[in-house]
């Protein structure tokens, strides 16, 4: 099938393929939404039962925003089975809770299972969760708990680095400090006493 040269948008339930929006949903209703595509191009391969999406591709699922280079979906009995992002990153976010700050991560490569609410990412990944940053070659992420597991035990290869920040550590911005001016001294001037000599009257001229 040739690619659709159009920007595509194309939006896939758990169930069935259907055209409809989703908004911002929090982390325990993120399963439940239809996931949205958005893309320059995009092809789907009766025979090999997937579709790729290529350039500028946008997926969302509730409060989960996902952007790639490169998206190719596989399908099982018409439900989408498997989701594998590609790009110079990948890069996902997801809200846990009205009002908390995002989780977000990144890699080269990503693997989402819809049907057990895993993302995983692959090469060069790193997530970023209240104050911890997690990086390895290989990072699970739950959708449903927000449960990080990076690392694998048989591999040294995927060995974990995690940065945890302590939140008094964080950077407070200087505060400006008040110069308090010096009082002003009043200037005290004495007074000049100026003495005059009075001017002898003019003698009469005798005659």
């Amino acid at each position: 099938m040739k690619p659709n040269k159009k920007p595509a948008i194309i939006y896939i339930s758990l169930v069935t393929l259907a055209l409809m929006n989703s908004g911002v949903f929090a982390l325990e209703s993120d399963s439940d939404q239809p996931i949205t595509i958005d893309s320059n191009t995009a092809t789907y391969d009766d025979a090999t039962a997937t579709s790729i999406y290529i350039g500028n591709v946008i997926s969302d699922q509730g409060s989960i925003h996902v952007t790639s280079d490169k998206l190719v979906v596989y399908f099982v009995n018409g439900d989408a089975e498997k989701l594998v992002f590609t790009g110079n990153k990948a890069k996902f976010r997801q809200t846990p809770n009205i009002g908390e700050k995002d989780i977000t991560g990144e890699a080269l490569t990503g693997e989402f299972y819809p049907k057990k609410d895993l993302l995983i990412l692959i090469d060069d990944a790193t997530v970023w969760k209240d104050n911890g940053t997690y990086s390895s070659n290989f990072i699970e992420y739950n959708i449903k708990t927000s449960l990080v597991k990076a690392g694998e035990k048989a591999s040294d290869s995927k060995r974990v680095h995690v940065v945890i920040t302590p939140k008094g550590a964080e950077a407070k911005p200087e505060q400006p400090k008040i110069v308090e001016p010096k009082p002003i001294e009043p200037m005290v001037t004495e007074p000049k006493i100026i003495t005059t000599t009075p001017t002898p009257a003019p003698k009469k001229p005798t005659l």
